[in-house]
């Protein structure tokens, strides 16, 4: 699907709608409402709590309708909350009132079972072939640990850790510090590719090309499916197919990539992958994180971190202190999970369960295909009279590319994002120069879209 793809579907649905297909026409908060209209999975929306912008803690009263929805365009970095995560958390609030400790293996949602309720559902998000591949524990970067301290086995040819040069902090932090747990040096084991000179994103030619020619010296591949600060998506299944080719290890780091574009873990072949729930999976700030292990391990011994939970339910409550290893991603587990963070996985899977990521992903080309068009009509306008100039980093063509999209402008956003924030909109900034801009197709709509460029569009033209 292409810009000229998303063109051509706003024409059409302008056709049908009576509504100029020129460019006044294509531009129209009507054609924005007529776009709702056509939303298939519209009804998603009155699944989530949209903040009024009068409940923003920086909204200016002075420029705002208190009552007015808000225009939430940050769920790259926390998804709005599910009506029905309320409703099991109030569950087993009341549960644990009335039943105290019974509630671990009584009532709705048992607790020393409430990871393994959300396991189906989680499974279809990230395409695992069944329940035995993935789990829900601990956080992202907790994970990042637990799996690279089993499938990081350094040797003296093979001792390296292949990533992004621009990772997320946190997990170029766990790749340094387990380098040195196994006694290796950074500047020898670490490998951090960049984008060639002058561009902004990593080609996955490039990744791949470097792996058939430095491969032998690859112990671990660990890429994030999608770039948090780009919103680039990296193509998993060829660098997979790549990696393994030379023998490395394969990884994912999936926390920007969950229930944002279809993923086919189990197809795909990878070898372990871990991501966090509360971007696009809106399970709550420091939500339940989840971990896929491939069924190629499910009964491999190898060394790892473990606790109780590692142990086999059938034999767990004998308490002989002999490790009975459970089977697949369940054995990589360490501690019991906790109730009111399940609460949200579930929540949110009430809410996936009505639709799938393939008819998400349908929704979410055209709304940030709509987006990259909106921005780029009304920023060419205004650069045409200014100085303001604005670059799309994410990759323009929409099979690279999620819900996000990072807009880099030539000057220090600072005061235009104070401004966007006083007027009821969340978006995200990475300052000096970018602002990540993400409709969710969960919850977003096309007037979202339209109220959040006019906006920019006049911040712009105030503060530039």
């Amino acid at each position: 699907m292409s810009q000229k793809f998303v063109i051509d579907y706003l024409k059409n649905v302008a056709s049908d709608s009576g509504i100029s297909t020129d460019s006044d026409g294509l531009i129209s908060l009507e054609l924005a409402e007529k776009l709702n209209e056509k939303d298939e999975l519209a009804f998603l929306r009155n699944e989530f709590f949209i903040p009024k912008m009068g409940t923003l803690p920086e909204a200016d009263s002075a420029v705002i309708d208190p009552e007015e929805e808000s225009i939430y365009l940050c769920g790259n970095s926390l998804g709005l909350m599910p009506k029905a995560a309320k409703k099991f958390a109030d569950q087993q609030f009341d549960k644990w009132a009335k039943m105290g400790v019974f509630g671990h293996t009584h009532g709705p949602v048992p607790w020393a079972l409430c990871d393994e309720e959300c396991l189906p559902g989680i499974a279809k998000v990230v395409g695992a072939s069944d329940i035995s591949e993935v789990a829900m524990m601990n956080g992202l970067t907790v994970n990042v640990h637990v799996l690279l301290t089993a499938f990081y086995k350094p040797t003296e040819k093979r001792h390296k850790i292949l990533m992004e040069s621009k990772a997320f902090p946190s997990d170029h932090y766990a790749v340094e510090s387990q380098i040195r747990l196994k006694d290796r040096k950074i500047e020898d084991s670490m490998i951090c590719l960049s984008p060639r000179e002058g561009e902004d994103l990593i080609r996955n030619e490039d990744i791949i090309k470097y792996i058939e020619e430095n491969g032998d010296e690859i112990a671990v591949i660990f890429f994030s499916g999608v770039q948090y600060y780009t919103g680039q998506v990296f193509d998993i299944e060829k660098i997979t197919a790549a990696g393994h080719k030379k023998g490395c290890i394969v990884g994912w780091d999936l926390a920007h990539a969950f229930a944002n574009i279809p993923l086919y873990l189990s197809k795909w072949d990878i070898d372990f992958a871990c991501w966090c729930t509360y971007k696009y999976g809106s399970s709550g700030a420091g939500g339940l994180a989840g971990a896929f292990i491939n069924k190629r391990f499910k009964s491999d011994k190898r060394e790892r971190m473990l606790g109780w939970w590692s142990h086999r339910l059938s034999s767990r409550f004998t308490m002989d202190n002999v490790m009975d290893l459970d089977d697949g991603a369940f054995g990589y587990r360490i501690s019991n999970p906790p109730i009111f963070l399940a609460t949200g996985i579930l929540g949110f899977l009430e809410v996936f369960n009505k639709t799938s990521m393939e008819k998400l992903r349908e929704k979410s080309l055209k709304l940030t295909g709509y987006l990259e068009f909106l921005v780029n009509f009304h920023l060419q306008k205004l650069s045409e009279i200014s100085k303001v100039r604005c670059e799309i980093l994410t990759p323009k063509d929409p099979e690279q590319r999620g819900c996000q999209l990072s807009l880099k402008f030539n000057f220090d956003i600072a005061e235009v994002y104070k401004q966007l924030v006083r007027r009821g909109i969340a978006v995200d900034k990475r300052y000096p120069y970018v602002i990540r801009v993400t409709p969710v197709h969960f919850y977003n709509n096309f007037t979202d879209v339209w109220r959040f460029v006019k906006q920019l569009v006049e911040c712009i033209k105030e503060f530039s």
